[in-house]
């Protein structure tokens, strides 16, 4: 896809649909959505003891626009102002906001989004899909790594909780996040900037401006610029002793155009730049001695390296009772990313991992590359109707088209050099470079799907509404690939990676919803629902080229060349209200799971012969509560809390790499080199060490989770004053489906943040003061076992205290 075919694509849509002239609703607007300030005013009669009463908020929720109190789902939005207050600037920042959601920082530039329990647990494997999608104005984004480009000029994050899979697709098992943003306005010049400085040398800056053209044409820009010094330190980089980690050097801009020649069509053309070139993330080993968590005694100099863009065109038409949409996208990720794999300095590594693992007298693992290059494009057409009547629908239909290219680089020796480049692509096979490589990979997969959807609600009276809908999703993977394992390259000539076609799958599913909803009174509403998601299968390169026990062996509970999709049958009841003139909102909900064929990271018996396995049956269950009190005209009381459980009910015998490597070595055959002496009986003696998994909990699911939050506003001299506090409170939770002791364990933590503004009357002018994490506290993000190289276990914590001045200015 190019952006020439981009932009034939766009133009073609635009052509076919301005041709119109009569009036143009909110395209399947709800028509209690229509007139906020209506609702607002008639809530304002209503309210007591001086509070005032809640606006309402407008979601994309399903693909039309709904307050956020009658969509019958689980949703939460979090608005610009709420971002801001809490410094949240990219994805990982959303942990604790939000009931039921964690995002676990993962190997590389990675996240591992879950909601539920249910989200990814392959996200070093960028051929899988999401189990939480992620969208931005509706168009999907396919590499969670692209997620941070996400959070400029943003109006407010929607996070839909629950199998989105009418609506959304696969890849939204666990629910979906869908950044909105500022769109351009024809109605009036507008703009804003914002600079923050605090400690770690931190600079903030974020700036747009909205301008008029004319009566029908507007352009909005905006840009954002993050830096800061490194929140820790690798200790023994040679030549730089505090070589700086979780360090920030980022930029982003967006550039929208929107157009309306008429009330019947509108079209909107945008584009998103990222770039973040930073060095690696802290990733701490639980077996480093320097018992300062912010310390890492690391001798690899890691980077990361991330650029993004993402164009995209939506146009609007009014059909007369109807609203046709087409939405376009194409996307491009270049990452490039290596790190310490041992976490360890060389001394360190041998002395504590020589009888652990295989890699005995190794003294060093480094990812030298992991890069990838995706390239995909995206095309929706849907039919809404304008929700005049009792009958309200959406019919539509998506293409997708993603090849995603990884080529890696891994080094572990005991005498060559750490700090060795990784090769060139075309490097010829018998370079001497490449005997040195433990494990290097080519490879490219190439996704195409497509689907449709139909979805209706009917009100069989002015209180009870039924909600039914279906889609048919279709998705196909093809691919080619080459690896290499102990640095010995197949190859008798050429390069010494020449990637083939591998086998290729396909997966064909129906997903759907059935909703039952009853308003009780205009402000108290409860929903019953049904609701079916998928995750497509896909190829696991290694095994799909014959390098696995189930291929090689035969062994049934090996690696395949492919793995299934995996499905989530959720039941759910719940209850949306407001109450005393609308001061008072509380949301709750409950639901009930059926889990299948969860897609997870599997060990193989044969050495590097890693994949993509299914376990195959888990039942999650909880509940969930949402509070917001505007108590007085001046203060404002918010709450979260989410109750879950989930654990595997079949038995299934699954291989943990650390199991495997304690068996091999037990049995005599630690190291590369004793494996390979050794192949059949050392594979016999990894299989052996499977384990049942039935009984153990579902991975990145903590038991509790919630927040609160406090705020006054006034006025104080010749301005209005704010203060916010906010706690976060968030459980612990098992890392990985293996319940492995501590290893697993993601231990619990609490933050609090604190906030203070005090804009000036008439001015546009603002000064605030933020503290995130105000006691310090050495939150672990994630306790991560590295599912390849040494297999090395991790904590990733959460940012330590920072405070931040900022002034800003808003015309």
């Amino acid at each position: 896809m190019t952006e020439a075919r981009f932009a034939q694509m766009t133009g073609a849509s635009m052509l076919a649909l301005l041709v119109a002239t009569s009036p143009i609703n909110a395209r399947a607007a709800d028509a209690s959505a229509a007139s906020p300030a209506a609702a607002t005013a008639d809530a304002s009669a209503n309210a007591v003891d001086g509070g005032e009463p809640i606006g309402e908020i407008v979601v994309s929720a399903e693909r039309t626009n709904v307050t956020l109190q009658k969509a019958t789902l689980s949703v939460t939005a979090i608005t610009d102002e709420t971002l801001a207050k809490a410094n949240i600037t990219e994805i990982t920042g959303l942990n604790g906001t939000v009931p039921g959601l964690v995002v676990a920082k993962s190997g590389g530039g990675e996240r591992a989004i879950s909601i539920r329990g249910i989200g990814s647990e392959t996200p070093e494997n960028t051929s899988t899909q999401p189990g939480v999608s992620f969208h931005v104005d509706g168009v999907y984004i396919f590499n969670s790594i692209a997620a941070n480009a996400a959070f400029i000029d943003v109006a407010q994050v929607e996070v839909l909780r629950g199998p989105q899979g009418t609506m959304y697709g696969q890849g939204s098992t666990g629910g979906t996040i869908n950044v909105v943003s500022k769109q351009p306005d024809a109605s009036a010049l507008s703009g804003s900037a914002n600079v923050g400085y605090g400690n770690y040398n931190l600079l903030k800056a974020d700036a747009a401006i909205n301008i008029p053209i004319t009566d029908t044409l507007a352009v909005r820009a905006a840009g954002t610029l993050l830096r800061h010094d490194g929140y820790a330190k690798a200790t023994d980089v040679a030549g730089e002793p505090d070589y700086q980690l979780d360090d920030a050097d980022e930029w982003g801009g967006k550039l929208a155009v929107k157009w309306t020649p008429n009330d019947r069509v509108s079209v909107l053309l945008s584009t998103i730049q990222y770039k973040g070139d930073n060095n690696a993330a802290a990733q701490k080993n639980i077996l480093d001695p320097n018992p300062d968590p912010r310390k890492l005694t690391q001798d690899f100099p890691g980077k990361t390296y991330i650029r993004t863009q993402l164009y995209y065109g939506l146009v609007k038409f009014d059909m007369g009772g109807a609203v046709f949409s087409s939405i376009t996208s194409y996307q491009k990720l270049h990452s490039k990313l290596s790190w310490d794999a041992d976490g360890l300095n060389e001394d360190l590594f041998f002395a504590l991992t020589d009888a652990q693992q295989p890699g005995t007298g190794v003294r060093y693992d480094h990812v030298a590359l992991w890069e990838q290059h995706t390239t995909s494009w995206t095309q929706e057409y849907n039919l809404a109707s304008d929700s005049n009547g009792p009958f309200r629908w959406i019919v539509g239909g998506v293409y997708l088209h993603s090849k995603n290219v990884n080529y890696i680089n891994e080094y572990r020796s005991a005498d060559g050099d750490p700090l060795a480049a990784p090769l060139s692509v075309n490097t010829a096979y018998n370079n001497p470079q490449v005997a040195a490589l433990t494990y290097a990979e080519l490879s490219s997969i190439t996704r195409e799907a497509y689907a449709g959807y139909a979805q209706g609600s009917y009100a069989l009276t002015d209180a009870f509404t039924v909600t039914a809908g279906l889609r048919y999703n279709h998705d196909k993977y093809t691919g080619t690939s080459d690896s290499l394992s102990g640095g010995a390259s197949a190859n008798t000539y050429g390069a010494y990676l020449q990637p083939k076609l591998g086998l290729g799958t396909s997966t064909n599913k129906l997903t759907g919803k059935f909703a039952l909803d009853y308003q009780l009174t205009p402000r108290n509403m409860v929903y019953a629902s049904y609701t079916r998601g998928f995750k497509p299968g896909g190829i696991n390169s290694s095994a799909a080229q014959g390098n696995s026990s189930y291929t090689v062996f035969g062994w049934q509970d090996g690696v395949r060349p492919t793995f299934k999709p995996e499905t989530v049958d959720a039941f759910e009841i719940g209850s949306k209200n407001r109450f005393f003139g609308d001061t008072l909102q509380i949301n709750a909900s409950a639901f009930y799971y059926f889990y299948k064929n969860m897609q997870y990271i599997e060990e193989d018996a044969i050495l590097f012969a890693k994949g993509i396995g299914n376990a195959p049956k888990a039942e999650i269950y909880g509940a969930e509560l949402e509070t917001d009190w505007r108590a007085t005209s001046h203060l404002r009381l918010e709450g979260s809390l989410s109750l879950l459980h989930g654990e595997f009910t079949s038995d299934y015998y699954a291989l943990d790499s650390t199991a495997a490597t304690n068996a091999q070595i037990a049995a005599g055959y630690a190291g590369v080199g004793n494996f390979y002496g050794n192949f059949y009986a050392a594979s016999l003696a990894r299989e052996a060490a499977r384990k049942n998994i039935n009984g153990n909990k579902v991975p990145k699911m903590p038991a509790v989770q919630g927040s609160t939050a406090v705020s006054w506003t006034g006025e104080v001299g010749p301005g209005e004053f704010t203060a916010r506090a906010q706690y976060i409170y968030r459980g612990k939770f098992n890392s990985r489906l293996f319940s492995n002791g501590a290893q697993d364990r993601t231990p619990a933590y609490s933050q609090v943040n604190l906030f203070a503004g005090y804009a000036f009357a008439d001015t546009g002018i603002s000064i605030s003061a933020t503290v995130t994490n105000l006691f310090n506290v050495d939150g672990i993000n994630q306790r991560f076992t590295d599912p390849y190289g040494s297999a090395q276990i991790s904590d990733t914590y959460i940012p330590p205290r920072q405070a931040i001045l900022s002034v800003g200015y808003k015309f």
